[in-house]
C-alpha cells in the first residue's frame, strides 16, 4: 500500500490533500477538506495557507500524547490522526509487552470525545490487545485510578482538560510492564507506573506512529472490547472513603464544573465523606463542549468563578470548589470581605502549601522511611519549608504531572501551582481534582470545629516558616518567534536587579539545575531570596514568569511588632492582626515591581 503523506514537502501539493481525504475514516473532515481544496485550486490564498497550515506536518506525538483543534488534517486532533496514535500506540504495547497488552480508555464531554475512545478500542482489539473502555464522560482521575485498580498496561484519556472548546487531546499513560521493559531503572519504573508518559516512552511511540502507512491499513475491530459499568465509580470513591478524610461539621459549600464532566462525581465524593451542604452552580453542572457561561474554562482564568461567587453571596457558602472540565484540578476561594465578589480564590502555591502540612501533620504520625513530597521548580518553595518543619524531605521536579507523579516511588504527594494536586500517589498516579477537594474540604472544616480558619492556618505556617508570596506573569503572543528572541535576550542580558535586590545567580535550566533534566528556561536569583523563573509554555502561544518575593519569619514578627507600637504611640486599640496580613502589602509591593520590571525588559 502506498504511504498517504502526512505533510507538504515543497509547498501546497494538491494530490497529497486528495491522498489523505481518501483515506479520512471520517466524512465530515474529509468533506471539509475537499471544499477548502477546491477554494485552493481555485486560486484562494486563504485556502492555500490554511491547508499549508493543516499539513504543516503532523501533530505533534509529545510527552502526555496529542492535543490541538477538532478539525481536517495531520496537524489537527480528527479520527485519522487519533487512529494513527492508536495503531501506534499499540505497535510499542506489542513490542515491549506482548500479545494481551491491557489499555484502560476514557473519554471527557468535549466534541468527538467518545468517536476517539471507540477509534482507540477497536484499533486496540484488533491489534491483539484488551481494551478496557469506561462509561463515558467521566473525569480523568477515573482514568488514572482504572489503570491501576485493573493493572493495565496503559491508559488513554480523550480530553483537552481545560483548552478552549475549539480543542480536543489524547493523554497517554504507561503502567508498570512496559516501563520496566524499557527503563533502565527498576525503580524508575515502578514509580512511573500508572503516570502520563515521558522521554524515551513518547519517542518510542512516536516512532510506531510515524510508521502507519494509512488509515485504511490500520484494523478495526467491530466489536469485542470490555465496557465496565458504573461500578468503576463507586470503587473510585470507596477508594477516597480510605483516605480516612471527613467533614468535621457542617460547611457550606458551592460547586462548580464549568461545564465539565466531574460534577457527579465530585459530588457523590463529598457526600459520602460527611458533607451535605452543597450548592452546585446549576447553570455549569452539565457537561457542555462549548462552555457557555465562561470565555475560558479554567478555573485560572480571569471570570471563571464569577458565578460560583454569586451563589456563594446568596448562600453564604464558606468555601466554593471548582473543578477545570476533566476535573483533574482543584481552585478553592474563601470568604474575604476586602474582596470585590466578597471571596478571594486562594492562589494554587497556597493550596498546595495547606494541602502538604496537612498531609505532612498526619504523615508525622506514622512516618515511613523515605517518604518525600514533591512539587515542580515552578511553584513556591513554601512546601518544601513547611515539610521540612516535619522531618520530611521535598524535591523539586520539571513542569508538568508527568514529572511530579513520577519524583519518587515514596511520594506522600505532589503539586503544581497551576491547580494540579496529588494526595493519593499510591492509586492514582496524577494529579485528581476530586480527592483533592474532598481534603481541602475536610481541612477547611476541622479547621472551623477548632475555632479556625484557612487563612489563620496560612498565617501560622508562615509565623513558622515565612511568607513566601508568588504571583504569575504571562505574556500571550500571535507571533511565536517572539518566545524563542524572549529566552534569548534574557540568556544574553539578564537583569541585573529583581525589585531592586542585585540578582546573586543565574541558571540555565537548559544545561539542568540541581539534578534536573535539562528544559528550556532561566531562573533568576536575587540576595533579597527574591525568585524569577522564565521558560516557554509547553501548550499554549505564550511566555509564562514564575514571580516569588520572600519574607522570612523574623521580618513577619518585626511587621507585626511595628504595628502594635503604632496603634499604642496613636492611642488607639486595634483588633489583633495576622503577622503575614501585616506584611502583605509590602509583599505585594514587590511582586508587583518585578512584573513591571520583566514587562519593561521584554518589551512585550
Amino acid at each position: 500500500m502506498t504511504r498517504v503523506a502526512d505533510r507538504f514537502r515543497h509547498g501546497f501539493d494538491a494530490e497529497v490533500v486528495r491522498a489523505w481525504i481518501a483515506d479520512d475514516p471520517d466524512p465530515q473532515t474529509a468533506t471539509t477538506l475537499e471544499h477548502i481544496l477546491a477554494s485552493a485550486e481555485d486560486g484562494d490564498e486563504a485556502a492555500i495557507a490554511d491547508l499549508e497550515d493543516r499539513f504543516s506536518g503532523p501533530l505533534v506525538f509529545g510527552t502526555a500524547g496529542l492535543r490541538g483543534e477538532i478539525a481536517a488534517g495531520p496537524n489537527r486532533m480528527n479520527r485519522a490522526v487519533v487512529i494513527r496514535a492508536a495503531a501506534g500506540l499499540a505497535a510499542f504495547l506489542a513490542e515491549t509487552v506482548g500479545e494481551g497488552f491491557r489499555v484502560v480508555i476514557g473519554c471527557d464531554a468535549r466534541y468527538k470525545s467518545a468517536e476517539f475512545a471507540r477509534d482507540t478500542a477497536a484499533v486496540i482489539t484488533a491489534a491483539g490487545g484488551v481494551a478496557i473502555q469506561l462509561p463515558e464522560q467521566l473525569p480523568t482521575p477515573l482514568l488514572a485510578y482504572a489503570l491501576s485498580k485493573r493493572g493495565a498496561d496503559a491508559g488513554v484519556m480523550v480530553t483537552a482538560s481545560h483548552n478552549p472548546p475549539a480543542d480536543n487531546g489524547y493523554k497517554v499513560y504507561l503502567g508498570q510492564r512496559p516501563l520496566q521493559a524499557i527503563e533502565s531503572d527498576p525503580v524508575a519504573a515502578l514509580a512511573g507506573a500508572g503516570a502520563q508518559i515521558v522521554s524515551p516512552a513518547d519517542g518510542l511511540i512516536a516512532e510506531k506512529i510515524a510508521g502507519i502507512e494509512s488509515v485504511a491499513s490500520v484494523p478495526r475491530a467491530e466489536s469485542g472490547w470490555e465496557h465496565l459499568d458504573e461500578s468503576i465509580v463507586e470503587q473510585y470513591l470507596s477508594r477516597i472513603d480510605e483516605l480516612g478524610v471527613r467533614a468535621s461539621g457542617d460547611l457550606s459549600i458551592v460547586l462548580t464544573s464549568l461545564h465539565g464532566v466531574g460534577a457527579g462525581v465530585a459530588e457523590a465524593a463529598l457526600t459520602r465523606t460527611g458533607f451535605t451542604n452543597l450548592h452546585p452552580v446549576v447553570s455549569q453542572q452539565a457537561p457542555d463542549p462549548d462552555f457557555p457561561t465562561v470565555s475560558f474554562p479554567n478555573p485560572e482564568e480571569a471570570g471563571a468563578l464569577d458565578e460560583s461567587y454569586e451563589l456563594a453571596r446568596e448562600v453564604g457558602a464558606e468555601l466554593i470548589i471548582a473543578n477545570d472540565p476533566d476535573a483533574d484540578r482543584f481552585s478553592a476561594a474563601i470568604p474575604d470581605e476586602s474582596a470585590a465578589a466578597g471571596y478571594r480564590q486562594l492562589s494554587g502555591d497556597e493550596v498546595g502549601l495547606l494541602l502538604g502540612e496537612d498531609l505532612a501533620g498526619r504523615f508525622e504520625e506514622n512516618r515511613a522511611v523515605g517518604t518525600v513530597f514533591a512539587n515542580s521548580i515552578v511553584s513556591s518553595r513554601a512546601l518544601a519549608a513547611a515539610v521540612k518543619s516535619h522531618g520530611f524531605a521535598s524535591v523539586n521536579t520539571l513542569t508538568g504531572f508527568k514529572w511530579i507523579s513520577r519524583a519518587s516511588l515514596w511520594l506522600a504527594f505532589g503539586y503544581e501551582e497551576a491547580l494540579g494536586y496529588c494526595v493519593d500517589p499510591l492509586i492514582v498516579r496524577d494529579k485528581d481534582g476530586i480527592s483533592a477537594a474532598v481534603t481541602f474540604a475536610a481541612l477547611a472544616s476541622r479547621l472551623k470545629a477548632a475555632g479556625s480558619s484557612i487563612e489563620a492556618e496560612l498565617d501560622r505556617i508562615r509565623t513558622r516558616d515565612g511568607y513566601f508570596a508568588t504571583a504569575p506573569l504571562s505574556f500571550r503572543l500571535d507571533d511565536v518567534s517572539l518566545i524563542a528572541t524572549s529566552m534569548a535576550k534574557l540568556r544574553e542580558n539578564p537583569p541585573a536587579t529583581l525589585a531592586g535586590s542585585p540578582v546573586a545567580e543565574v541558571h540555565d535550566l537548559s544545561a539542568g539545575y540541581e539534578g534536573l533534566p535539562p528544559t528550556d528556561g532561566i531562573l533568576l536569583l536575587s540576595e533579597s531570596n527574591s525568585r524569577v523563573i522564565v521558560r516557554p509554555s509547553g501548550t499554549e502561544p505564550k511566555l509564562k514568569c514564575y514571580l516569588e518575593v520572600v519574607a522570612e519569619p523574623s521580618e513577619l514578627q518585626a511587621a507585626t511588632d511595628a504595628d502594635a507600637r503604632a496603634a499604642a504611640s496613636a492611642g488607639v486599640r486595634l483588633p489583633a492582626a495576622s503577622a503575614s496580613a501585616s506584611l502583605k502589602p509590602a509583599l505585594k509591593e514587590r511582586l508587583t515591581s518585578l512584573s513591571t520590571e520583566l514587562k519593561t525588559f521584554f518589551g512585550l
